[in-house]
């Protein structure tokens, strides 16, 4: 199988010829991997790993520097940057409108348009990685939201303003809805994931109740999930912690694939989860980031990507990447190893 072919057999939980292979890294683990391997080529490593879907994007805005070392980004969440070894690491921070008092502030702030988007060079990105799964973009409705109005903001807003919350989720879904459309239309409908984020858990469960979900943050999702369907595109959703507690509704909204499966607990072990939702739903990720990665032996590693694979992957539905993005505290070994198991 082509990778695209592989991929696209998993999602419709057809059995590959192997498990498909993603591959998720901070710009800082990228250096510490070109360090141990002897070599900066991004496509060349990604070929030797095996890695069948490759993400293309557009370039963002610039940051501006905001004095003090903070950064703001064009959506106006705020950040520092945290030196490492091998590069700087984004530390976020509340956003430009945490200090807002009233609806007016958050109508009058100069939000973005994806007319600052250059979408000249996807067609190009397409046609070179063709023989590639294809996965676009970093749209969020409610997560990113909460880090330009600060979290504590965002938490105070869903209980006593209401019309707040709903105002910032409505900015992000529409021009995000805008963006992939944009996108579908410069590669004539070639992208065959687009990434849809929001992280609802926390290392021990739920950040928000059910009621909360419903109210701020699925009839966003619908929305996006209905436009990614109609540009023929699925939706790769992404959130971290323990959200078993959700998978039901976000199977009910359509997604097709739940990244990153966070093993927090036996809630969110795989074979508990394909127990329930085997056949449902793609799994994508899974391979602890917090202690295994890091602190495991490459032998460990290997182990854990087989059990990954038996368990979710006999019969398809599954794509092998880490539980989040490589940080810079694993290994190198650690990262080849997930890519070397048998």
């Amino acid at each position: 199988m082509t990778p695209r072919e592989r991929t696209l057999a998993a999602l419709d939980h057809r059995r590959p010829d192997r498990t498909p292979r993603d591959f998720w890294a901070e710009e800082c683990t990228w250096n510490r991997l070109f360090a141990h391997v002897g070599h900066r080529d991004k496509d060349r490593l990604l070929d030797q790993l095996g890695i069948d879907v490759r993400h293309v994007n557009v370039p963002a805005p610039p940051e501006r520097a905001m004095g003090g070392g903070v950064y703001q980004n064009f959506w106006g969440e705020r950040y520092l940057y945290k030196q490492t070894e091998w590069g700087p690491m984004r530390e976020d921070l509340p956003g430009a409108l945490a200090d807002a008092q009233c609806l007016a502030d958050l109508q009058q702030f100069e939000w973005p348009s994806v007319d600052l988007f250059d979408y000249s060079g996807l067609a190009e990105q397409c046609r070179r990685l063709d023989a590639y799964a294809l996965c676009y973009g970093f749209a969020d409705v409610w997560q990113r939201p909460a880090l330009v109005r600060g979290w504590e903001g965002m938490f105070l807003d869903m209980a006593e303003r209401p019309d707040w919350a709903h105002f910032l989720c409505r900015k992000f879904t529409d021009f995000y809805k805008e963006d992939y459309a944009r996108a579908a239309e410069a590669t004539r409908g070639r992208i065959d994931l687009y990434l849809l984020i929001s992280d609802l858990g926390s290392q021990a469960g739920p950040l928000i109740s059910a009621a909360m979900f419903r109210e701020f943050v699925a009839p966003y999702l619908k929305e996006m999930i209905d436009c990614i369907h109609g540009l023929g595109g699925k939706v790769l959703y992404h959130s971290c912690g323990a959200i078993r507690a959700f998978i039901p509704d976000l199977i009910a909204l359509g997604i097709d694939v739940l990244d990153p499966i966070q093993p927090t607990g036996p809630d969110m072990a795989p074979e508990r989860l394909q127990a329930e939702f085997g056949g449902k739903i793609t799994f994508h990720g899974g391979i602890d980031m917090q202690r295994l990665l890091p602190q495991g032996s490459p032998e460990e590693v290997r182990a854990e990507v087989r059990r990954y694979c038996q368990t979710l992957g006999r019969e398809g539905g599954y794509i092998l990447a880490p539980a989040h993005l490589f940080q810079p505290d694993v290994p190198p070994e650690n990262i080849l190893a997930v890519y070397d198991a048998p």
